[in-house]
C-alpha cells in the first residue's frame, strides 16, 4: 500500500523551529491526553458514542494514540513521513467502507480529535513558556498530522469502496437467483445472504420484467440505489422490488419516471419466498404486452388484469374454448362474423339490454333487433344457458385481443 503524500501542507522553516527536546516532554503525556481526547471524540461525534467495550473501544483508542504518535514524530523529525501510521489510518477508512459506513464520521473524528489534541498540547508548551513562533509551528504539524491521516483514510475508503461495491452487486444478483430460483427457498438462507449483500429483508415483494432494448445498462436505473435488486442481463430483464404496496419509491408515476419510459409488467405482490411466482406472472404479463393483447407501453401491473393473465395462463385451452364457444359463427359468412360477434358480446355484458347494445354500438336499436335475431338462430338456446354465456363472454372477449381471430376462422 502506498500511502499517499499530503499536499498543500506547510513544511519547511516553520516546523524546524519546534525544539526536537519538546516530543519527549510531550511523548510523557501522551497516554494522558489520548484519554481525553477519546472522550472528546465520544462526547462530539454521535457515531463514536456507543458503549466503550470490546474491539470498538480499541480501534478508537488505537487510532487517537497512533494520530497523537504522528504528531509528536513529526515534533522529533519534522521531514518524517510516518508512513506505517499513515498504514493504520489507511486500513480504518478500509473498515469504515467494509462496515457500510460513511467516511464523515471518521473525518469529523479527525478534526474533533486534532483539535482537541491541539489544544491540550498547546496548553503545555505555553506552561514550558515557548515563544510564539514555536507555539505557531506546532500547530502547523498539528495540521500537517491531521491532514495526513485524513488523507491516508480516504484512500483506504476509496480502494475499499471500489472493491467493495462489485462484491456488494455479485452477492446481490446471487440472493436475487436464489430467490427467483425453481426451488423452494428457506426463509434462513434468504437471511444469511440478505445479510451479506446489505439488503433488508422485506416482508412482501413484487417482480418487474422489462422490455428488452439495447443499450440500457443496471448501472442506469435508480431503482436499485433504492433497494431493488437487479438483473439488466436475464432475458428478460428483472428486478426485485420490497414491499411495494407500501413504498412511495415503487409507485405510481415515480416507478414509472424511474423506468424512463421503458415498457414493464409488475407481477403481483407476494411473500418473499413467493417471489418466482411473481416472476412467472409477470414474464408472461410481458409477452401479452408484445402480443398487443395487453397494452404494450407504459407500466401493465398484473394485479389489473388477473382475468386476462387467467385466461391466457393455458393458451391451448383457451383455444379450444374459443373454438367450441363459437363454432356457430362459422355458419355465417365473414362480414357477418365480425359484426354479430361484436353485438353479442356487447348484448352479453350489458345485461340483454337493447338499448344499452344501441348505444355502444352506435347503432339504432332497431339494428341490434335484427342481428339478435340472427344470433337466436345461429346459437340457439345457448344464448339463455348461464354456462353457455359464460362461455361466450370468454371467448369473445379474447378473441377480440388476438389477432382479429374472427377473421381468421374459416
Amino acid at each position: 500500500m502506498a500511502t499517499p503524500a499530503p499536499h498543500g501542507v506547510p513544511e519547511g522553516h516553520g516546523a524546524a523551529a519546534v525544539p526536537p527536546d519538546l516530543a519527549e516532554l510531550l511523548r510523557a503525556q501522551l497516554e494522558e491526553v489520548a484519554d481525553e481526547v477519546e472522550e472528546e471524540v465520544r462526547r462530539q461525534v454521535p457515531e463514536y458514542a456507543r458503549p466503550a467495550d470490546g474491539t470498538y473501544r480499541e480501534n478508537l483508542r488505537a487510532g487517537v494514540v497512533q494520530a497523537l504518535t504522528l504528531f509528536v514524530d513529526h515534533i522529533a523529525d519534522p521531514r518524517g513521513r510516518g508512513d506505517a501510521i499513515a498504514a493504520t489510518y489507511y486500513e480504518l477508512g478500509r473498515g469504515e467502507a467494509l462496515e457500510g459506513r460513511s467516511l464523515d464520521a471518521l473525518q469529523s473524528a479527525l478534526r474533533v480529535g486534532g483539535l482537541h489534541a491541539w489544544r491540550l498540547m498547546g496548553r503545555t508548551a505555553e506552561q514550558l513558556g515557548l515563544d510564539s513562533a514555536v507555539v505557531t509551528a506546532l500547530g502547523e504539524l498539528a495540521f500537517r498530522t491531521v491532514h495526513e491521516v485524513a488523507e491516508a483514510a480516504a484512500a483506504g475508503y476509496s480502494e475499499a469502496r471500489a472493491h467493495n461495491t462489485d462484491e456488494l452487486e455479485r452477492r446481490r444478483r446471487r440472493l436475487l437467483d436464489l430467490l427467483l430460483g425453481e426451488g423452494p427457498v428457506a426463509p434462513a438462507a434468504v437471511q444469511d445472504m440478505a445479510h451479506g449483500a446489505r439488503w433488508s429483508v422485506p416482508r412482501q415483494v413484487a417482480v418487474v420484467t422489462l422490455a428488452a432494448t439495447p443499450d440500457q445498462r443496471e448501472e442506469e436505473w435508480p431503482l436499485a440505489a433504492a433497494g431493488a435488486l437487479v438483473d439488466m442481463e436475464s432475458r428478460p430483464p428483472r428486478m426485485l422490488i420490497p414491499d411495494p404496496d407500501g413504498s412511495g419509491r415503487f409507485g405510481g408515476r415515480a416507478f414509472s419516471l424511474a423506468l424512463r419510459g421503458r415498457p414493464a409488467a409488475i407481477g403481483p405482490t407476494v411473500p418473499l419466498t413467493e417471489a418466482a411466482q411473481s416472476l412467472r406472472w409477470a414474464t408472461r404479463a410481458l409477452g401479452l404486452m408484445g402480443r398487443g393483447i395487453l397494452p404494450r407501453q407504459g407500466v401493465v401491473r398484473c394485479a389489473d388484469h388477473l382475468s386476462t393473465l387467467l385466461l391466457h395462463s393455458d393458451e391451448p385451452m383457451l383455444d379450444q374454448l374459443r373454438g367450441r364457444a363459437l363454432a356457430p359463427l362459422d355458419t355465417v359468412s365473414e362480414g357477418q362474423r365480425e359484426r354479430l360477434a361484436e353485438t353479442l358480446l356487447a348484448w352479453l355484458l350489458s345485461g340483454s339490454n337493447v338499448p344499452d347494445v344501441a348505444a355502444r354500438l352506435h347503432v339504432h336499436p332497431q339494428t341490434v333487433r335484427y342481428r339478435l335475431r340472427q344470433l337466436e338462430k345461429v346459437f340457439g338456446d345457448a344464448l339463455h344457458d348461464p354456462g353457455a354465456r359464460l362461455d361466450l363472454i370468454l371467448a369473445l372477449t379474447t378473441a377480440q385481443k388476438s389477432e382479429e381471430f374472427l377473421n381468421s376462422r374459416p
